[in-house]
């Protein structure tokens, strides 16, 4: 019995591409209007994780040419401090994309913030505008994480149209918009989720399978149909205090086609494509 020989879907090398690709629209956007693209993220309170995703988006801006301003805020910011903030990077005509880091100090309603933000700068694509337009096949901005496992699949020569896609998880972040891009892909789509019943049945049926539960290494290859297109969007800690995914690569990568590792998959992805949002918000539409 030969070994299967799957494909590790190389997210780094991609992404690179895409921000590389963002680089030359930043300059061409600096040569016809004489400034640079702007990213403005805010970001409140002391959560760690958050203060290292901010860092990870001024690095990428710097790659791309795109000015970054960051707005740091105590954990005491009141949500009218927010509105005032956000309405004053919704009236700068220098500031292309807002990005409202999330999670929020406790007793600040999330969404109430988001919807803040003007539509034409959500580069996050969380405003309710944004997220109908996406389920309506018109979209102005496309989920940051959902568009780079889309491209992620394109790049690893993965076919979409008429595959059995299951995605575990139902956030708002990921699991229903990466299912409505994957619809608009023509894929046929099923959502699973905690109350999902038998889904090792369920996931044994999938084409392409996308992990989205924050399970560490919660998916063997009992999971995986044989050839299968494993998406992992998991970031979890294993036993050890490694970073791993929801999948456990090692026992998977038996049994797939195709699959993501983290680190190195889908997380460049989702910094490469708010680049390209940023980007798009600056060209207008």
């Amino acid at each position: 019995m030969t070994e299967n020989k799957a494909n590790v879907i190389d997210g780094k090398a991609l992404a690179a591409k895409i921000r590389a690709e963002a680089a030359v629209e930043a300059g061409r956007i600096l040569t016809e209007r004489g400034r640079r693209p702007k990213l403005c993220v805010i970001i409140a309170g002391d959560n760690q994780a958050s203060k290292v995703y901010v860092r990870n988006k001024q690095k990428a801006c710097v790659d791309c040419g795109i000015e970054s301003e960051t707005v740091e805020l105590p954990g005491t910011v009141t949500r009218e401090e927010l509105f005032e903030i956000i309405d004053q990077k919704n009236g700068d005509v220098t500031v292309d994309g807002i990005l409202v880091q999330l999670p929020l100090p406790g007793g600040i309603d999330e969404k109430e913030i988001i919807a803040r933000i003007s539509p034409e700068k959500d580069v996050d694509c969380f405003h309710p505008v944004n997220v109908g337009r996406v389920y309506t096949g018109d979209p102005v901005f496309l989920p940051c994480t959902p568009a780079g496992i889309i491209e992620l699949l394109k790049f690893a020569g993965v076919e979409i149209k008429g595959a059995n896609c299951v995605v575990v998880g139902r956030s708002n972040i990921v699991g229903k918009p990466v299912g409505a891009l994957l619809l608009a892909e023509n894929g046929t789509v099923t959502i699973a989720h905690s109350k999902t019943k038998d889904l090792k049945k369920v996931t044994k049926e999938a084409d392409i399978l996308v992990a989205a539960i924050g399970k560490a290494k919660f998916f063997t290859k009992d999971y995986i149909k044989p050839g299968a297109a494993v998406i992992d969007v998991g970031m979890d800690r294993d036993e050890e205090g490694k970073l791993c995914g929801d999948v456990d690569f090692d026992d998977v990568i038996s049994v797939c086609g195709a699959i993501t590792p983290v680190p190195g998959g889908v997380g460049p992805m989702t910094v490469a494509m708010l680049m390209k949002n940023t980007i798009k918000a600056a060209k207008g539409k």
